[in-house]
Protein backbone atom coordinates (compact mmCIF):
# COMPACT_ATOMS: atom_id res chain seq x y z
CA UNK A 1 0.00 0.00 0.00
CA UNK A 2 1.82 3.29 -1.29
CA UNK A 3 2.16 5.96 2.43
CA UNK A 4 0.76 9.18 2.45
CA UNK A 5 3.21 12.30 1.64
CA UNK A 6 5.40 13.46 4.15
CA UNK A 7 3.95 16.50 5.96
CA UNK A 8 4.55 18.12 9.33
CA UNK A 9 1.78 20.16 9.29
CA UNK A 10 -0.94 18.87 12.44
CA UNK A 11 -3.81 18.65 11.87
CA UNK A 12 -6.72 21.31 12.16
CA UNK A 13 -8.60 20.95 15.26
CA UNK A 14 -11.88 20.79 14.11
CA UNK A 15 -10.98 17.55 11.89
CA UNK A 16 -8.77 16.38 14.75
CA UNK A 17 -11.29 16.47 17.37
CA UNK A 18 -14.23 15.32 14.81
CA UNK A 19 -12.22 12.13 13.94
CA UNK A 20 -10.94 11.17 17.23
CA UNK A 21 -14.66 11.16 18.77
CA UNK A 22 -15.91 9.20 15.67
CA UNK A 23 -12.63 6.50 16.75
CA UNK A 24 -14.25 6.24 20.51
CA UNK A 25 -17.94 5.47 18.62
CA UNK A 26 -19.45 1.97 18.47
CA UNK A 27 -21.35 2.53 15.56
CA UNK A 28 -20.87 5.65 13.14
CA UNK A 29 -23.79 6.25 10.45
CA UNK A 30 -22.46 8.63 7.62
CA UNK A 31 -25.09 10.30 5.15
CA UNK A 32 -25.65 12.86 2.81
CA UNK A 33 -28.27 15.08 1.51
CA UNK A 34 -31.25 13.42 -0.49
CA UNK A 35 -30.19 12.85 -4.05
CA UNK A 36 -26.22 12.94 -2.84
CA UNK A 37 -23.84 14.14 -5.57
CA UNK A 38 -20.02 12.67 -6.05
CA UNK A 39 -18.50 14.53 -3.35
CA UNK A 40 -20.68 13.62 -0.63
CA UNK A 41 -20.65 9.46 -1.65
CA UNK A 42 -17.03 9.98 -2.10
CA UNK A 43 -16.40 11.69 0.99
CA UNK A 44 -18.72 9.56 2.98
CA UNK A 45 -17.02 6.34 1.24
CA UNK A 46 -13.52 7.64 1.81
CA UNK A 47 -14.27 8.10 5.40
CA UNK A 48 -16.14 5.18 6.09
CA UNK A 49 -12.81 3.23 5.15
CA UNK A 50 -10.43 5.77 6.85
CA UNK A 51 -12.38 4.77 10.19
CA UNK A 52 -12.70 0.87 9.13
CA UNK A 53 -9.02 1.60 9.50
CA UNK A 54 -9.50 2.47 12.93
CA UNK A 55 -11.83 -0.61 13.63
CA UNK A 56 -14.83 1.45 13.85
CA UNK A 57 -18.19 0.32 12.23
CA UNK A 58 -19.38 2.30 9.99
CA UNK A 59 -22.43 2.27 7.81
CA UNK A 60 -23.03 4.62 5.29
CA UNK A 61 -26.47 5.72 4.10
CA UNK A 62 -28.45 6.01 0.99
CA UNK A 63 -29.11 4.87 -2.50
CA UNK A 64 -26.39 5.92 -4.78
CA UNK A 65 -27.43 6.20 -8.65
CA UNK A 66 -26.19 3.96 -11.47
CA UNK A 67 -23.09 6.65 -11.67
CA UNK A 68 -21.72 5.90 -8.76
CA UNK A 69 -22.31 1.95 -8.16
CA UNK A 70 -18.82 1.29 -9.37
CA UNK A 71 -16.99 2.71 -5.94
CA UNK A 72 -15.37 0.66 -3.75
CA UNK A 73 -18.05 0.39 -0.87
CA UNK A 74 -20.92 1.65 -2.70
CA UNK A 75 -22.61 -1.90 -3.01
CA UNK A 76 -23.06 -2.26 1.05
CA UNK A 77 -24.45 1.61 1.22
CA UNK A 78 -27.93 1.10 3.40
CA UNK A 79 -30.97 2.64 2.28
CA UNK A 80 -32.39 4.78 4.65
CA UNK A 81 -35.44 3.03 5.06
CA UNK A 82 -33.25 0.47 6.52
CA UNK A 83 -30.78 2.21 8.78
CA UNK A 84 -30.17 1.13 12.32
CA UNK A 85 -31.96 3.30 15.24
CA UNK A 86 -28.89 3.31 18.09
CA UNK A 87 -25.89 4.79 15.87
CA UNK A 88 -23.55 6.98 18.57
CA UNK A 89 -22.35 9.06 16.22
CA UNK A 90 -23.76 10.92 12.74
CA UNK A 91 -22.07 13.16 10.40
CA UNK A 92 -23.37 14.53 7.84
CA UNK A 93 -20.67 15.35 4.44
CA UNK A 94 -21.30 17.72 1.81
CA UNK A 95 -24.68 19.28 2.80
CA UNK A 96 -26.35 19.59 6.66
CA UNK A 97 -28.63 18.42 8.58
CA UNK A 98 -31.50 20.33 7.04
CA UNK A 99 -31.52 18.26 3.80
CA UNK A 100 -31.43 14.35 5.47
CA UNK A 101 -34.11 12.40 4.64
CA UNK A 102 -36.53 11.47 7.59
CA UNK A 103 -35.11 7.99 8.22
CA UNK A 104 -31.11 9.80 8.83
CA UNK A 105 -32.56 12.79 10.17
CA UNK A 106 -34.56 10.88 13.52
CA UNK A 107 -30.92 9.24 13.60
CA UNK A 108 -29.21 12.20 13.58
CA UNK A 109 -31.52 13.48 16.52
CA UNK A 110 -30.97 10.50 18.71
CA UNK A 111 -26.55 10.24 18.43
CA UNK A 112 -24.70 11.63 21.14
CA UNK A 113 -22.04 12.89 18.20
CA UNK A 114 -23.87 14.76 15.85
CA UNK A 115 -21.03 15.84 13.08
CA UNK A 116 -20.91 17.67 9.71
CA UNK A 117 -18.28 17.74 7.33
CA UNK A 118 -18.95 20.46 4.95
CA UNK A 119 -17.54 23.47 2.54
CA UNK A 120 -20.69 25.19 1.57
CA UNK A 121 -20.50 28.76 2.51
CA UNK A 122 -24.11 28.61 3.86
CA UNK A 123 -23.88 26.03 6.35
CA UNK A 124 -23.74 26.89 9.71
CA UNK A 125 -22.03 25.06 12.87
CA UNK A 126 -25.56 25.37 15.03
CA UNK A 127 -26.97 21.75 16.20
CA UNK A 128 -23.69 19.57 15.74
CA UNK A 129 -21.26 18.31 18.28
CA UNK A 130 -18.27 18.48 15.56
CA UNK A 131 -18.26 21.18 13.01
CA UNK A 132 -15.78 21.08 10.70
CA UNK A 133 -16.66 23.81 7.71
CA UNK A 134 -14.21 25.25 5.28
CA UNK A 135 -16.28 27.05 2.52
CA UNK A 136 -12.39 27.66 1.27
CA UNK A 137 -12.20 23.89 0.41
CA UNK A 138 -12.66 22.66 -3.46
CA UNK A 139 -14.61 19.82 -2.37
CA UNK A 140 -15.54 17.82 0.84
CA UNK A 141 -13.30 15.21 -0.75
CA UNK A 142 -10.32 17.93 -0.50
CA UNK A 143 -10.79 18.40 3.01
CA UNK A 144 -10.30 14.64 3.72
CA UNK A 145 -7.29 14.47 1.71
CA UNK A 146 -5.77 17.50 3.93
CA UNK A 147 -6.79 15.33 7.00
CA UNK A 148 -4.93 12.12 5.34
CA UNK A 149 -2.09 14.16 4.80
CA UNK A 150 -1.60 15.81 7.76
CA UNK A 151 -1.96 12.31 10.07
CA UNK A 152 0.17 10.58 7.78
CA UNK A 153 -2.35 8.07 6.71
CA UNK A 154 -1.76 5.52 3.77
CA UNK A 155 -3.67 6.52 0.53
CA UNK A 156 -4.49 2.76 -1.36
CA UNK A 157 -5.94 2.75 -4.68
CA UNK A 158 -9.68 2.43 -3.59
CA UNK A 159 -9.18 5.53 -1.22
CA UNK A 160 -7.73 7.72 -4.02
CA UNK A 161 -10.72 6.71 -6.56
CA UNK A 162 -13.19 8.15 -4.34
CA UNK A 163 -11.22 11.09 -3.33
CA UNK A 164 -10.65 11.32 -7.14
CA UNK A 165 -14.27 11.54 -7.49
CA UNK A 166 -15.20 14.26 -5.04
CA UNK A 167 -12.61 16.52 -6.89
CA UNK A 168 -13.55 16.19 -10.02
CA UNK A 169 -17.28 16.51 -9.42
CA UNK A 170 -17.16 19.49 -7.54
CA UNK A 171 -14.81 21.18 -10.10
CA UNK A 172 -16.37 20.27 -13.40
CA UNK A 173 -13.41 18.19 -13.90
CA UNK A 174 -11.04 21.64 -13.15
CA UNK A 175 -12.99 23.37 -15.27
CA UNK A 176 -15.18 25.47 -12.86
CA UNK A 177 -13.09 28.95 -11.20
CA UNK A 178 -13.25 26.95 -7.46
CA UNK A 179 -10.24 24.52 -9.08
CA UNK A 180 -7.05 26.04 -6.83
CA UNK A 181 -3.12 24.81 -7.28
CA UNK A 182 -3.90 22.61 -4.18
CA UNK A 183 -6.73 20.78 -6.38
CA UNK A 184 -4.03 19.94 -8.69
CA UNK A 185 -1.39 18.76 -6.08
CA UNK A 186 -4.22 16.59 -4.84
CA UNK A 187 -4.89 15.36 -7.85
CA UNK A 188 -0.83 14.62 -9.12
CA UNK A 189 -0.77 12.39 -5.44
CA UNK A 190 -3.97 10.51 -6.19
CA UNK A 191 -2.54 9.79 -9.63
CA UNK A 192 0.73 8.68 -8.53
CA UNK A 193 -1.36 5.59 -6.62
CA UNK A 194 -2.34 4.18 -10.13
CA UNK A 195 -6.06 5.16 -10.52
CA UNK A 196 -7.84 5.20 -13.94
CA UNK A 197 -8.45 8.67 -13.82
CA UNK A 198 -9.82 8.71 -17.35
CA UNK A 199 -12.21 6.12 -16.63
CA UNK A 200 -13.34 7.80 -13.19
CA UNK A 201 -13.98 11.01 -15.17
CA UNK A 202 -15.83 9.39 -18.26
CA UNK A 203 -18.30 7.59 -15.25
CA UNK A 204 -18.43 10.63 -13.36
CA UNK A 205 -18.97 13.20 -15.82
CA UNK A 206 -19.98 12.01 -19.37
CA UNK A 207 -21.92 9.23 -19.69
CA UNK A 208 -25.25 9.17 -19.74
CA UNK A 209 -28.17 6.35 -19.90
CA UNK A 210 -30.41 6.91 -22.93
CA UNK A 211 -33.46 8.12 -21.50
CA UNK A 212 -30.84 11.11 -19.74
CA UNK A 213 -30.28 12.03 -23.84
CA UNK A 214 -34.33 12.25 -24.30
CA UNK A 215 -34.92 14.85 -21.70
CA UNK A 216 -31.79 16.87 -22.16
CA UNK A 217 -33.63 17.20 -25.34
CA UNK A 218 -36.93 18.02 -24.03
CA UNK A 219 -35.14 20.42 -21.28
CA UNK A 220 -33.04 23.04 -23.63
CA UNK A 221 -36.04 22.44 -26.77
CA UNK A 222 -38.56 24.04 -23.96
CA UNK A 223 -35.73 26.45 -22.00
CA UNK A 224 -37.25 29.75 -21.38
CA UNK A 225 -34.65 33.15 -21.86
CA UNK A 226 -35.37 36.47 -19.42
CA UNK A 227 -34.15 39.17 -19.31
CA UNK A 228 -32.27 39.60 -22.42
CA UNK A 229 -31.09 36.41 -22.30
CA UNK A 230 -29.00 36.63 -19.24
CA UNK A 231 -31.30 34.17 -17.22
CA UNK A 232 -32.33 30.69 -18.88
CA UNK A 233 -34.81 28.24 -16.95
CA UNK A 234 -35.82 25.02 -17.96
CA UNK A 235 -38.43 22.71 -16.15
CA UNK A 236 -39.26 19.41 -16.04
CA UNK A 237 -42.54 18.43 -14.89
CA UNK A 238 -43.20 15.19 -12.97
CA UNK A 239 -45.52 13.22 -16.10
CA UNK A 240 -42.32 13.55 -18.30
CA UNK A 241 -39.94 12.40 -15.72
CA UNK A 242 -42.39 9.17 -15.78
CA UNK A 243 -42.78 9.01 -18.98
CA UNK A 244 -39.05 8.99 -19.69
CA UNK A 245 -38.51 6.77 -16.99
CA UNK A 246 -35.82 9.20 -15.55
CA UNK A 247 -33.73 7.36 -12.39
CA UNK A 248 -31.90 9.43 -9.80
CA UNK A 249 -28.75 10.79 -11.78
CA UNK A 250 -30.58 11.31 -15.59
CA UNK A 251 -30.43 14.69 -14.87
CA UNK A 252 -27.02 16.00 -13.76
CA UNK A 253 -25.43 18.24 -15.93
CA UNK A 254 -28.26 19.75 -17.24
CA UNK A 255 -28.31 22.75 -15.46
CA UNK A 256 -24.35 23.24 -16.13
CA UNK A 257 -25.02 23.09 -20.34
CA UNK A 258 -28.05 25.85 -19.17
CA UNK A 259 -25.64 28.26 -17.86
CA UNK A 260 -23.23 27.41 -20.30
CA UNK A 261 -25.67 28.69 -23.27
CA UNK A 262 -23.68 32.21 -24.87
CA UNK A 263 -25.21 35.22 -23.02
CA UNK A 264 -26.70 33.58 -20.07
CA UNK A 265 -25.41 34.71 -16.87
CA UNK A 266 -27.58 32.44 -14.10
CA UNK A 267 -29.45 29.25 -15.25
CA UNK A 268 -31.83 27.74 -12.70
CA UNK A 269 -33.07 23.90 -13.47
CA UNK A 270 -36.79 23.21 -12.24
CA UNK A 271 -37.44 19.73 -11.61
CA UNK A 272 -41.69 19.06 -10.14
CA UNK A 273 -41.26 16.24 -7.42
CA UNK A 274 -45.04 16.73 -6.08
CA UNK A 275 -48.33 18.95 -7.56
CA UNK A 276 -46.56 21.70 -5.51
CA UNK A 277 -43.24 20.76 -4.39
CA UNK A 278 -40.33 21.66 -6.76
CA UNK A 279 -36.56 21.22 -6.68
CA UNK A 280 -34.66 24.16 -8.30
CA UNK A 281 -30.66 23.88 -9.01
CA UNK A 282 -28.80 27.06 -9.59
CA UNK A 283 -25.89 27.84 -11.61
CA UNK A 284 -23.91 31.18 -12.00
CA UNK A 285 -21.14 32.66 -14.05
CA UNK A 286 -20.37 34.59 -11.13
CA UNK A 287 -21.55 37.78 -11.22
CA UNK A 288 -25.00 36.48 -9.44
CA UNK A 289 -24.11 34.99 -5.94
CA UNK A 290 -26.81 31.70 -6.67
CA UNK A 291 -26.60 30.28 -2.55
CA UNK A 292 -28.22 33.76 -1.67
CA UNK A 293 -30.69 33.60 -4.32
CA UNK A 294 -31.12 30.03 -3.27
CA UNK A 295 -31.65 31.22 0.34
CA UNK A 296 -34.39 33.77 -0.78
CA UNK A 297 -36.34 30.89 -2.79
CA UNK A 298 -36.71 28.94 0.08
CA UNK A 299 -35.56 28.62 4.16
CA UNK A 300 -33.79 25.66 3.47
CA UNK A 301 -31.80 26.57 0.51
CA UNK A 302 -28.31 27.06 -0.06
CA UNK A 303 -25.28 26.16 -1.51
CA UNK A 304 -21.94 28.10 -3.27
CA UNK A 305 -21.70 31.09 -5.36
CA UNK A 306 -21.83 29.64 -8.29
CA UNK A 307 -23.91 26.27 -7.30
CA UNK A 308 -26.49 25.70 -4.94
CA UNK A 309 -30.12 24.62 -5.04
CA UNK A 310 -33.01 25.01 -3.44
CA UNK A 311 -36.98 23.31 -2.86
CA UNK A 312 -40.13 25.33 -3.61
CA UNK A 313 -43.22 24.88 -2.10
CA UNK A 314 -45.29 25.75 -5.44
CA UNK A 315 -46.23 24.89 -9.05
CA UNK A 316 -43.79 24.41 -11.66
CA UNK A 317 -45.46 27.88 -13.18
CA UNK A 318 -45.14 29.87 -9.57
CA UNK A 319 -41.93 28.19 -9.22
CA UNK A 320 -40.63 29.76 -12.36
CA UNK A 321 -42.28 33.49 -11.64
CA UNK A 322 -40.91 33.23 -8.42
CA UNK A 323 -37.04 32.30 -9.89
CA UNK A 324 -37.71 35.84 -12.44
CA UNK A 325 -38.87 37.65 -9.48
CA UNK A 326 -36.11 36.65 -7.17
CA UNK A 327 -32.89 36.83 -9.58
CA UNK A 328 -33.67 40.20 -11.83
CA UNK A 329 -33.07 42.68 -9.34
CA UNK A 330 -29.98 40.70 -9.18
CA UNK A 331 -28.86 40.87 -11.97
CA UNK A 332 -29.59 44.68 -12.39
CA UNK A 333 -27.23 45.17 -9.62
CA UNK A 334 -24.65 43.22 -10.86
CA UNK A 335 -24.98 44.72 -14.24
CA UNK A 336 -25.21 48.53 -12.40
CA UNK A 337 -22.02 47.29 -10.11
CA UNK A 338 -20.07 46.78 -13.26
CA UNK A 339 -20.43 49.78 -14.74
Amino acid sequence: MPSSPSNDVSPPESPQRLFESLQGCSRVLLTGPLEPDGDSVGACLALQRLLHHCGVDVDVGGIPTYRYLWMPGAADMIPDQDLRPDYDAVVVLDGDRHRLTREASAAFARAGVKGIVDHHASTRSDGYTHAWIDPEATSVCEMLYELVVAKHMDIDHDLAALLYVGAIFDTGGFRYSNTTPATHRMAARLLEVGIDHAGICARILLEHREPALRVAGEVYSNAELHLDGTLSIGSLCKATAKRLRLVPGDLEGLVDSLVYTSGVEVAVLLVERAPRLVKASLRSRGRVNVASVAQMLSPSGGGHTKAAGAVIEATLAESRQRVVDVVTPELRSSHAAAG
